[in-house]
């Protein structure tokens, strides 16, 4: 055990033990991020440009390679959250995928179980990738799912054709022994534009996003006000750039956030040098996942579910272990390579508890 996982380890251990020792029975939940680098599968699908993940594309992409793709991020997402709570990650949003076949192959891995659903809508990205969600119906019922389109254009006055951002409004349920009402909440999934061009060329484009994503969290706050909102993707921005920090206006601290604002789960790890993807030398934590008001403030006496912390899960078998890349994601390919790894960025989850 490396020593960020035993810091992890002690954390959980401490946290769990003042539980125990205030004589607080509780009921835990996670709730995942990750975006799952390029899960194209081998089959061209009319107007995309997916050919690079075509067999006889630049990365040779064969059935072969999509087989081992499917079981590594199956073998990850099997993980998530299994150190505080043995059923996993109760819904996990998804980036970089191309279709909803990929998400119900995904799923059909027996390393899952079963236990996950897939929700894709495809949306206009240039090559076709999406974002999506997968949850255990067994503890999570969706209630409604939308697609949010965004419209933005480049300095150069070019459309950008970017993802959807997806919003799942569904039903937290109850566990087999577990007491307590359904409660509702609202995750939206996003993959905003990327730095191609570099990052203040295009800025705005995030800039955009934000503003799409904060009317969207806006919109659900008028007509809820004390909704429980999840807000979570890869961003392409850290949490200190404008487009979150300013714009979306997600907070680093809780004692920052106002009533109906937005807390920002990620931003203390990456002052504290932890991140969910390497570039260069330096780590950087686009994968965020920020929280409304009243579920980071709902007192744990309600019975209701609160914010209790996060985690960006960067196990030993998802990170390099030798070489001038060790510690860094362990990728699907390296300079066109295939390594036959999982992914560029680490997945993000934050847990959910109730008395």
């Amino acid at each position: 055990m490396n020593y960020k996982n035993l810091v992890l380890t002690i954390l959980i251990l401490v946290s769990s033990l003042y539980l125990q020792a205030q004589n607080i029975q509780t009921q835990v939940r996670c709730i995942a991020f990750y975006n799952l680098e390029n899960l194209f599968d081998t089959i061209h699908d009319e107007n995309k440009n997916d050919y690079e993940y075509l067999p006889d594309g630049g990365m040779h992409w064969t059935g072969l390679k999509y087989t081992h793709k499917i079981h590594n991020m199956a073998y990850a997402i099997s993980k998530l959250g299994k150190d505080v709570d043995p059923r996993g990650a109760v819904c996990v949003g998804v980036a970089e995928v191309e279709n909803l076949r990929c998400l119900e192959d995904l799923c059909a891995d027996p390393q899952l179980e079963g236990k996950y659903k897939p929700i894709l809508i495809e949306g206009p990205d240039r090559r076709g990738v999406d974002v999506g969600f997968l949850y255990q119906p067994d503890l999570f019922k969706v209630a409604s799912v939308k697609g949010h389109e965004l419209h933005a254009h480049y300095a150069d006055g070019g459309l950008v054709r970017s993802r959807l951002q997806l919003l799942v409004t569904g039903y937290l349920l109850n566990a087999q022994g577990e007491s307590g009402r359904p409660e509702k909440i609202h995750i939206l999934v996003n993959h905003w534009p990327s730095r191609y061009g570099g990052e203040l060329t295009s800025r705005a484009t995030r800039d955009t996003a934000a503003m799409l994503a904060r009317s969207i969290c806006d919109s659900i706050y008028l007509k809820e006000p004390n909704a429980k909102i999840i807000i979570m993707g890869d961003l392409n921005d850290d949490p200190y750039n404008h487009s979150c920090a300013e714009i979306l206006g997600a907070k680093k601290t809780r004692e920052e956030v106002e009533r109906q604002g937005y807390f920002n789960t990620m931003w203390q790890k990456l002052d504290r040098g932890i991140g969910s993807l390497a570039y260069q030398g330096t780590w950087d934590l686009f994968d965020q996942i920020i929280i409304s008001e009243p579920l980071m403030n709902e007192k744990l006496e309600s019975g209701k579910w609160t914010y209790w912390k996060s985690e960006i899960f960067n196990k030993d078998f998802l990170t390099v272990q030798e070489g001038k890349d060790k510690g860094t994601p362990f990728r699907t390919h390296k300079s066109g390579v295939w390594q036959d790894g999982y992914g560029d960025h680490y997945p993000t989850m934050i847990y959910l508890i109730r008395k």
